[in-house]
C-alpha cells in the first residue's frame, strides 16, 4: 500500500498548516445523490486502519467515520441531488462541489482525488488519491458512509430495488428491478441504462 502520509508530510515541510483532502462517493451509480466530502486533519495525524474506503468493511468504515468526525479540525459533506447531476453531468457536478468545499474551507492547500480545481485554489489533483493521501482517504470515508446511509434510507422507500445492497450501482439485480418496475425519482435520467428503461417503458420520473 502507498504511504498515506507522503503528500501531507511534504506539505508540512513546506510550511502548510491546514491541508484539506476532498473525495466523492457516487459518481458511477444509476441512482441516488452524489456525495462530496472535505476533511482537514490535525498535523501529523495518525489513525490506525485508515485507508481508502473501498478497502474497508461497512462496519470498519462506520467506526472510522465516527473517529474522523471527532478528530478532524474541520470537515464538511455535500449532498448533490440527482437533478443537479443530470443537469450538469457527473463530472461538472463533482468539480463544482469540490470547488465550493475548497473555497469555504479556505485551507492552506487542498488535495483532491483525480479532480483539478480552479487556478486560484492551491491544490494538487492526485490519481487514485484516496490510496495515496491520508486526508483524501479520510474524506473518502466520510463521503462513502454518508452516501451508503442515504441509500439505505431510500431502500425503505423503494425496497424492491435493493438499494441497501448495491447502493444504486448497475448490478444485475438493479437492472432487473429497473426493467420490472421502471425508474424512480432518484434514478439518473441521463445515464444510459436508465434512458434505455425509460424508452422501453415510456415512464416518466
Amino acid at each position: 500500500m502507498a504511504n498515506l502520509y507522503k503528500y501531507e508530510q511534504e506539505l508540512i515541510k513546506e510550511g502548510h498548516q491546514l491541508i484539506a483532502g476532498i473525495d466523492e462517493a457516487g459518481r458511477g451509480p444509476l441512482a441516488g445523490p452524489l456525495v462530496v466530502a472535505l476533511c482537514i486533519l490535525p498535523l501529523n495525524y495518525y489513525l490506525d486502519g485508515l485507508v481508502e474506503s473501498k478497502q474497508l468493511s461497512a462496519n470498519k468504515r462506520a467506526e472510522l467515520y465516527d473517529l474522523i468526525i471527532n478528530d478532524a479540525l474541520y470537515y464538511e459533506i455535500l449532498e448533490i441531488s440527482v437533478s443537479e447531476v443530470d443537469k450538469l453531468n457527473i463530472y461538472q457536478a463533482t468539480k463544482q462541489a469540490m470547488i465550493q468545499l475548497a473555497k469555504k474551507a479556505n485551507a492552506d492547500y487542498t488535495l483532491t482525488d483525480a479532480m483539478p480545481l480552479t487556478e486560484n485554489i492551491d491544490h494538487l489533483s492526485i490519481i487514485k488519491g484516496d490510496t495515496k493521501s491520508l486526508s483524501i482517504a479520510a474524506a473518502s470515508i466520510l463521503a462513502k458512509v454518508t452516501r451508503d446511509r442515504l441509500m439505505e434510507e431510500y431502500h425503505e422507500k423503494y425496497p424492491e430495488y435493493g438499494f441497501d445492497t448495491h447502493k444504486g450501482y448497475a448490478t444485475k439485480r438493479h437492472k432487473e428491478a429497473l426493467l420490472k418496475y421502471g425508474a424512480t425519482p432518484i434514478h439518473r435520467t441521463t445515464y444510459k441504462p436508465v434512458i434505455e428503461v425509460l424508452e422501453k417503458t415510456k415512464l416518466t420520473v
